[in-house]
């Protein structure tokens, strides 16, 4: 499989400047590691990467070192056991990760001013300052200890991205329980398939919420959580439509109103901090375990190093508490940075809405997804023209790869405010619950491209027979543990769902799932999900590519593209396609779309049928569903090819099973 490189340019399209490297906190940080454990002083990123795979204990001895994390009880080593899975990291520490979260609030200089900015729809933010957030968190820990809340019991949140949700999972971090919450755009099913496998004692929840503008009562749904929910102790109610708690609800404002200091119970390095889900498309959501100390040092290098963030800097990224970057922005307190909490929809009013955001809140670093991006671009938004963007030095995208064009529009949208824009396209998941590659703030953007791997992650492009591969397309592998790998998943008691899932193809290494290359100059190029591959003719493609160059066309909002094998050895590769408003499916536009993929990628890409559908079916997390459309087109019954609790639409994947029934007849 060869690599289709969307950055044909040899030429960076941004350069950090001599003053940006010198101030970077990564260029602070292997000075110092050079003169307390031995990593290179000269070789700049490349050589501090080498380093700290290669020498693993002192990478992350350093990183603990640096970040002043500390441990109620020292670590016997740092890492016992480096197998993968089951890696032993500082065996005998014991820490909190609230603890640390809260640290900036003992700052005098810094107890009143933000922790959090909290904005709705109405764009205008409204702060949470460090003391506020450090009292609400003492008072609502004891009150979860008063509820008989112990170390391991699990925590629910059934919650908007607001300060409340923020509170609760630090509370529950604080006394050394597990938090794990869905946003409440997620339907009862949804949120049972992954609840209902961990058995939460208590439940917080909201009457409601708003987005675009309308307001949407969720009481019905709380009511049939509470029902199916047998082990829950307490329910909380927080009003945010303003209605009354039902009977047998304890009041939110009633658990956070005492002025009582924290207490921070200090667990096991690999006690667990929450549980993410994975996307789940066919049966029930995985059920991801990572621990207290892994999540603290990871996000810590990865907020404080990668995404360069201090206590004079403002973290904005859009997300839902349904999505793992949710967490990674909470964690941005870890770096005493003030943290944009964004309630609303992405869109609302107008297309610009995220860009107002960032303005308003003075955001250093603002994250979004590339379809964001690529909706701008098509709108035709200015954010440098229209916006004072001024503070903003980084902007992140993750979720999908960010095409060539998107990587253009965001330079050339910056710089007609003439303002100096470092693109950080990155690329981790809900697995890690951070990154594997992405961010570096001294090194130069490809477009088209991730900077580099990110530190402490041997990440390599490997063929079906274990080979690494340089400028070819491979499975994107890991070769050494990371801290914040799942230390299990819930209810897999043999571990065989966890080894299966990451280490089934090559045993003691990490296999994502996804296409990438790796570069000869060290970037990274995402290709899309391996486990929905293209193979036409015996030549391997991602369909990222094929999004990427089809959805430049202004009449395509959105594509879903699947390779299918059929039983006569045939192969059939239709394009859907979701139309802009106004756009109609005629023979041109077809000739269009065939002619583009011929010409920007080739003769072997260009689909066999080019077929309208009403939309394009998405994961509760907004990624694309190639698997499951794919299974419905060989025949599989819906219900056995999708978890119907894990699709933004069902109906839309009812119009495939009726395609494929139509097509079979």
């Amino acid at each position: 499989m060869t690599a289709a490189s969307p950055s044909a340019e040899s030429a960076p399209l941004w350069t950090p400047g001599p003053e940006r490297i010198a101030s970077a906190r990564i260029t602070a940080f292997q000075a110092w590691a050079a003169e307390h454990h031995g990593a290179p002083a000269d070789g700049g990123y490349a050589a501090l990467h080498r380093w700290s795979v290669d020498e693993l204990p002192a990478f992350w001895q350093a990183v603990a070192e640096w970040f002043d994390v500390r441990f109620a009880t020292p670590p016997t080593q740092v890492l016992a056991d480096r197998s993968m899975p089951g890696a032993q990291w500082f065996p005998g520490a014991t820490l909190n990760y609230a603890e640390h979260a809260l640290r900036a609030a003992g700052d005098p200089a810094r107890a009143g001013t933000p922790a959090l900015l909290h904005v709705d729809e109405t764009h205008d933010p409204v702060p949470v300052t460090w003391a506020e957030l450090r009292r609400q968190v003492g008072s609502l820990a004891a009150e979860l200890r008063a509820l008989g809340v112990r170390p391991g019991d699990r925590i629910s949140g059934y919650l908007p991205n607001i300060p409340e949700a923020v509170v609760a999972l630090l509370a529950t971090a604080a006394v050394g329980g597990v938090w794990t919450s869905c946003a409440p755009d997620f339907g009862a099913r949804s949120v049972l398939d992954r609840f209902q496998q961990v058995e939460p004692v208590v439940l917080f929840t909201v009457d409601g919420y708003r987005y675009g503008g309308k307001e949407h009562d969720r009481r019905d749904t709380v009511a049939e959580l509470r029902s199916e929910l047998p082990t829950l102790r307490a329910v909380v109610h927080i009003p945010l439509l303003g209605t009354p708690a039902p009977e047998g609800t304890l009041e939110w404002s009633a658990l956070t109103s005492s002025d009582t200091e924290p207490v921070f119970e200090q667990v096991p390095f690999d006690h667990p901090l929450w549980v993410l889900y994975s996307s789940g498309t066919t049966g029930l959501p995985k059920a991801i375990v990572q621990s207290q100390g892994g999540i603290l040092l990871e996000h810590l290098k990865q907020i404080g190093l990668h995404c360069d963030l201090g206590p004079e800097d403002r973290f904005f990224w859009y997300t839902s508490t349904g999505w793992m970057m949710w967490n990674f922005l909470v964690s941005g307190l870890l770096t005493g940075t003030t943290v944009v909490l964004y309630d609303g929809s992405p869109g609302y009013p107008d297309t610009a809405a995220q860009w107002r955001i960032a303005e308003r809140t003075r955001a250093t670093l603002y994250g979004t997804s590339a379809a964001y991006v690529m909706a701008c671009k098509k709108a035709e938004v200015h954010p440098g023209r229209d916006f004072d963007l001024s503070a903003v030095k980084c902007v992140a995208t993750t979720g999908s790869p960010l095409p060539p064009d998107g990587f253009r529009w965001l330079h050339d949208a910056f710089a007609e405010g003439a303002m100096d824009l470092w693109i950080a396209s990155v690329s981790g998941g809900t697995d890690v619950c951070s990154c594997f590659a992405g961010a570096v703030p001294t090194l130069p953007v490809h477009i088209g491209e991730l900077q580099a791997a990110c530190l402490g992650t041997d990440l390599q492009s490997w063929d079906p027979s274990g080979k690494p591969l340089t400028g070819e397309v491979g499975e994107l592998i890991v070769t050494n543990p990371m801290p914040s790998m799942p230390i299990r998943f819930w209810n897999d008691p043999d571990g065989s769902r966890y080894r299966d899932s990451y280490f089934e193809m090559f045993p003691g290494a990490w296999r994502h799932g996804d296409w990438i290359t790796i570069t000869d100059h060290g970037s990274v190029i995402i290709h899309g999900r391996s486990d929905s591959t293209l193979n036409r003719q015996g030549v391997r493609m991602g369909s990222a590519d094929i999004y990427e160059a089809v959805e430049r066309l202004p009449e395509i909002k959105e594509s879903l593209v699947i390779g299918l094998e059929e039983p006569n050895g045939g192969y059939w590769m239709p394009l859907f396609v979701h139309l802009a408003p106004g756009a109609t499916l005629d023979d041109a536009l077809r000739d269009r779309i065939k002619s583009t993929i011929r010409a920007e990628l080739s003769p072997r890409h260009v689909p066999d049928e080019v077929i309208e559908v009403p939309g394009i079916p998405h994961t509760l997390t907004g990624k694309r569903i190639e698997v499951p459309v794919k299974r419905l087109l060989q025949g599989t019954p819906l219900e056995k090819a999708v978890n119907p609790g894990s699709v933004d639409n069902l109906d839309l994947l009812r119009f495939y099973a009726e395609l494929a029934r139509t097509r079979r007849a």
